[in-house]
C-alpha cells in the first residue's frame, strides 16, 4: 500500500505539503494541489483515519454510552442518535454499561482514548465525579440524555417524567382507583425519582395521602418487577391499581398478575411506562405513558453537533420533551366513566 512518502515523491513535493493538502490546514497553490491529488489517485492512496484523528486530535466519531441494551427503550433512542449522526457525516461507537458504574468508567476511558469528537451519555448515576475531567480538559462536548448528570458543563435532553407519572396516576384516580401501588427504579437514577415524585403529586392533588407501604423501588430488572408485584399483592388492604414506571418491569408485573389469576382491569388496573411491542397484543391491551424516544436521540445528537460547530456559542441547556398517556383497556373500569381521556 502506498504511503504519504510515496505520494510526496511522485508529486515532487514534501511530505508536509501532502499533509497540508489532506488536512486543509494551509494555503496550497492550485498546481501543487492538482499534482498531489493526481499522485494520490494514481497510487490509490487512502489516508489512515487513525492517523488523521491523531493529527486533528479528534475523529468523525461520536460515542454513545447507554445503560442497558436489554431495555427496548434504548433501541429507538440509539436509532435516533445513529440516523442524526449519519446525516452529519459521523459514525457512532456504542457502549453498554449494564447499569454498572465500573463498566461505565471503563467505557468512558475507551471513548476518551478513541478521541471521539463528542459523546452522548445515559448515566448509571447522577454524580460521575471526576470521571469526565479529561473530556472537559480536551473540550470534548458531552450531552446527557434521558437522565441528568450533576455537571454544569453538560447539556441534558430529557422527558418530563414528573408530568408523565402524574398524568398516569391522575387517569387511575379519575377511573375510581384509590389504593394505587407503584414500582419504580432506584433513587440514584433521576428518571426513577421523578416518576415517584409525579405519582405522589397526583395523589396529593386528589386529597390522597401517599403511603410508603405502596411504594417499591429497585434496579430496573425483570426480577424486581415480579418480586415487587408479589409484595404489593400481599398487602392488606389490597391495592386496586398498579403503576409500573419501567417497561421491563411492567411485563413481569403483568405475568405475575396472570399467574395469580388476577383479572385486569376488573380486579386490578395496570399502567406501564413506555410503549412495548406486546402492549396492544396481549389479552388485555395495556395503558402506557409513551415517550418520544426516537426524538430524544435525535435532539440530543443535534445538540451535540451544535457544540461541535461552535463550542463557545451555546450556554448549557436542559431540553424537556413531553410524554403522552396512551389509554387502553388495562386501566378502565366498566362501571366508571373515563373522565381523563
Amino acid at each position: 500500500m502506498a504511503n504519504i512518502q510515496d505520494v510526496a515523491t511522485l508529486a515532487g513535493v514534501s511530505i508536509s505539503t501532502v499533509s497540508r493538502v489532506l488536512n486543509g490546514t494551509a494555503q496550497v497553490t492550485g498546481d501543487v494541489r492538482t499534482r498531489v491529488e493526481a499522485a494520490m489517485q494514481e497510487l490509490h492512496y487512502q489516508p489512515s483515519p487513525a492517523a488523521r484523528s491523531l493529527r486533528r486530535n479528534r475523529s468523525n466519531i461520536i460515542g454513545l454510552l447507554v445503560s442497558d441494551l436489554q431495555n427496548p427503550f434504548f433501541m429507538n433512542l440509539i436509532q435516533g442518535v445513529e440516523d442524526t449522526a449519519q446525516r452529519n457525516g459521523y459514525s457512532v461507537i456504542l457502549c453498554n454499561s449494564r447499569e454498572d458504574s465500573l463498566r461505565e468508567q471503563q467505557y468512558l476511558k475507551v471513548l476518551y482514548a478513541e478521541r471521539v469528537s463528542g459523546a452522548i451519555l445515559i448515566p448509571t448515576r447522577e454524580n460521575l465525579g471526576s470521571t469526565l475531567k479529561g473530556f472537559h480538559e480536551r473540550h470534548i462536548p458531552l450531552v446527557a440524555v434521558d437522565r441528568r448528570i450533576k455537571d454544569t458543563m453538560i447539556d441534558a435532553v430529557l422527558v418530563d417524567n414528573v408530568r408523565g407519572a402524574r398524568e398516569a396516576v391522575n387517569h387511575l384516580i379519575g377511573n375510581g382507583y384509590r389504593r394505587i401501588g407503584i414500582i419504580t427504579g432506584p433513587p440514584t437514577i433521576t428518571t426513577a425519582r421523578e416518576r415517584l415524585t409525579g405519582y405522589r403529586q397526583a395523589l396529593l392533588e386528589a386529597g390522597i395521602s401517599p403511603d410508603p407501604a405502596l411504594e417499591r423501588s429497585g434496579a430496573f430488572r425483570e426480577a424486581n418487577g415480579s418480586m415487587f408485584t408479589e409484595e404489593l399483592l400481599h398487602l392488606t388492604p389490597a391495592i386496586d391499581a398498579l403503576f409500573v414506571a419501567n417497561s421491563i418491569m411492567t411485563l413481569e408485573a403483568f405475568k405475575t398478575l396472570l399467574a395469580h389469576q388476577i383479572r385486569v382491569p376488573d380486579d386490578l388496573a395496570l399502567v406501564g411506562y413506555d410503549e412495548t411491542p406486546w402492549a396492544d397484543l396481549s389479552s388485555v391491551s395495556l395503558t402506557t405513558v409513551m415517550q418520544p424516544i426516537y426524538e430524544l436521540g435525535c435532539v440530543a445528537t443535534q445538540r451535540l453537533f451544535q457544540h461541535l460547530q461552535d463550542s463557545t456559542a451555546h450556554a448549557r441547556q436542559e431540553i424537556l420533551l413531553t410524554p403522552t398517556l396512551h389509554v387502553r383497556a388495562s386501566s378502565s373500569r366498566l362501571d366508571v366513566a373515563n373522565t381523563t381521556g
